[in-house]
Order: structure tokens, then sequence, then C-alpha cells
């Protein structure tokens, strides 16, 4: 909690100092007592790392953790820093807490939005190249494929499959209602975002669900080119249906090869 490391009036000037970008204070309020680093303010539960991470303030996002920051402590809604930076856009802050090993994949308590969900919402495409790296595979999904079609269902290659699986299930993953990051890019005319989602296999017939405690403006049923279209995104619809084009060529020619 706020007092938890004994001196209150410390951990809210090491808030100050990470939410200002002032790394000289931050590092001399560290030297004194490293473990302020996981001080958390009263009630909002917001660490030092949610303000620097927040602000962009990418040096000192380094330092608090490299003094012992919880690169995954939650605030009161249960959003991370890797959420608050992704929220802002601040791709530096991104990659510092990734090399730090934060967990991707956590959901925040309101409505199971991960990092994704708000990198996606805000139209941050740099911040979603980010966090989904450690799952794209390493070879382009048609090389796999194609070397899996050449092995007749024999010796395919195991591991691209399961790194297939993995970036699916990641990037399709549902917050309350069923929306999507997809469903997020396409209701806010996030162009850029919704060519990247698609390209690493999101379901474009993902569609929201008729429960949930958030509440879903468009109606439950809804896929992600409804979302485009009752934002009047027409970019957004049009290359979601030119991908549902494309889609049903390749079957067409892989039934007809």
């Amino acid at each position: 909690m706020g007092n938890s490391f004994g001196c209150s009036a410390s951990g809210e000037r090491l808030v100050s100092a990470a939410r200002d970008g002032d790394l000289v204070e931050a590092k001399m309020l560290l030297n004194c007592n490293p473990c302020l680093a996981k001080y958390s303010t009263f009630g909002g539960l917001n660490s030092p790392l949610h303000f620097a991470s927040a602000k962009g303030h990418n040096e000192i996002v380094a330092l608090l953790l490299e003094n012992g920051a919880d690169v995954n402590s939650k605030n009161y809604s249960g959003q991370t820093a890797l959420m608050q930076a992704c929220r802002y856009g601040h791709w530096e802050v991104v990659q510092t807490l990734l090399l730090f090993r934060c967990n991707v994949m956590r959901g925040d308590y309101l409505s199971g939005r991960t990092a994704l969900h708000f990198a996606a919402m805000n139209g941050h495409v740099r911040c979603i190249r980010l966090v989904v790296a450690d799952f794209v595979p390493s070879a382009p999904y048609e090389a796999i494929r194609a070397r899996s079609d050449a092995d007749n269902g024999g010796g395919s290659n195991v591991r691209g499959k399961n790194e297939e699986s993995a970036l699916s299930k990641f990037v399709n993953k549902t917050a309350d209602g069923g929306i999507t990051a997809l469903h997020m890019a396409s209701l806010n005319g996030y162009f850029d975002c919704v060519q990247l989602l698609l390209d690493l296999d999101a379901n474009m017939s993902s569609v929201t669900f008729h429960y949930g405690t958030s509440m879903d403006l468009i109606g439950a049923g809804s896929s992600p080119l409804h979302y485009a279209a009752c934002g009047g995104n027409l970019k957004c619809c049009q290359v979601r249906i030119a991908s549902d084009l494309r889609h049903v060529w390749i079957e067409v020619t892989y039934i007809s090869t």
C-alpha cells in the first residue's frame, strides 16, 4: 500500500519524479532506499512504474526495474505498466518492459483488456508489433504451410505450428463482451492496425456476446466489419472485405490444386 515501506513521503516524492520525468530526483531517492521502487499509491495502487510508463519516461522506467520494481504490478483496475505504455503509444517503454519479461497476456479487472487491446484501441501500431513479437513464427505463415503441404501431413514443422497457434490465441484474445483488438482498431478507424492484425491472423468472423459488464454500443453478434461500419471508417471496411476475398481466393486455389 501507500506506506508499505515506512516512508510514504519519500514514496510520493518518487511518484512525482516518475510522473514528471525527474531522473536526478528518482536516482537520489532510490540510492537512499531502493525499496521505494515497489511503492504504490494509497487507493489507486499506482506504482512509480505505472506513472513513468504512462508518461513515456523510459530512463526512469529502466531505473525502477533495475531497483526491483515489479514489472507486472497492477493498479486498482488491474492495469499494468505495459498497458499504460501501450495506451499512450510509448513504444520505447514497451521495449524496456519486454526486456524485463513483463506478462503480455494479462487482462485488466474491468474488462479483461490486454496491452494489445489498449494499443489497438488507440492506434499504436508499433506497440502492437512489439507485444506480438515473441508469438510470431520465425518463418512466414505461407512458408510454414507450403512446407507442411509438401510433407503431406508427415514430418511437419511442429514448432512452427505451435508458434502459429500461440500467435492466433493471443491476437484473438477477447475482452469483456467478446471484443477483440481487431474490433477496437476497426471501430476507431486505425487502418494500419487493422491491416497488421489481419496479417497476424486476427479472426475476421469473431463476434461480440450478448453478456458482459461493459457496455456494447453496437450490439451482440457484431463482427469487426460491423464495428468499422459503425465508426464510419470506409478504409477499414474496404481492407476487411478485401481480406475476405483474398482468403476465399486462397482456399479455392488450394482446393483446385
